[in-house]
């Protein structure tokens, strides 16, 4: 692991040549459809959102969308798929990490994919987000399990190897969130030496306010 920040705007064009990404995108917006109960009366945001393969598969669930992330690149691409869909539900925003408040807003419901293990405070960015959300709002977490450092080639920008499911939802709680639950919201499988393959199962975390 490093504190070195990954250089994501010089991925984003090709983030989504990945099938492996897009697939996952897709699991795990089909887990927070199936376990937060969307409307279409519903604001959400999607906290480090990347090209919005999340937000696009839940854009069509409810009134709108932020998509938020630290890298210009990303949220580029975003736009550039919203405007070229003619999609009206969708807006962009800029995180700075340093900003006590990390967006203006209100939101029914955030949703947060792949993003915590970048992260080095998650626990105090629970508590940001907790204060974006009304009472009865609720926070989806996705990312992986606890791993032994094997899912990442690259370890720049990487702050956590994955997390236990008690560990992280005890954050949550801590944070201000309630009737935290989880379940098992995708599984990646990776080749490992060529002749293994390894399964890296990804959880999602509801939780209350």
């Amino acid at each position: 692991m490093t504190d070195e920040k990954r250089d994501f705007d010089k991925v984003a064009s090709t983030w989504d040549e990945e099938p492996r990404r897009v697939k996952l995108a897709a699991d795990v917006a089909k887990a927070v459809i199936r376990e937060a109960g969307l409307s279409r009366d519903m604001d959400i945001l999607d906290y480090g959102c990347g090209t919005g393969l999340v937000a696009l598969y839940l854009q069509p669930h409810v009134r709108s969308v932020t998509g938020a992330d630290t890298s210009r690149g990303m949220l580029e691409v975003l736009r550039q798929k919203v405007t070229e869909a003619g999609i009206t539900n969708i807006r962009t925003a800029l995180i700075d990490p340093a900003d006590e408040r990390p967006l203006e807003g209100t939101f029914h419901l955030i949703v947060s994919s792949m993003t915590m293990h970048h992260v080095q405070d998650v626990e105090a960015l629970f508590r940001k987000l907790n204060r974006l959300l009304p009472p009865g709002g609720r926070l989806c977490i996705a990312d992986l399990d606890a791993e032994d450092g094997s899912f990442h080639g690259d370890m720049t920008g990487v702050a956590h190897l994955g997390f236990d499911r008690r560990e992280i939802g005890a954050m949550m709680g801590s944070a201000g969130f309630s009737e935290v639950r989880d379940t098992t919201a995708a599984v990646i499988v990776k080749d490992g030496d060529g002749t293994t393959r390894r399964e890296y199962p990804v959880f999602l975390m509801i939780a209350g306010k």
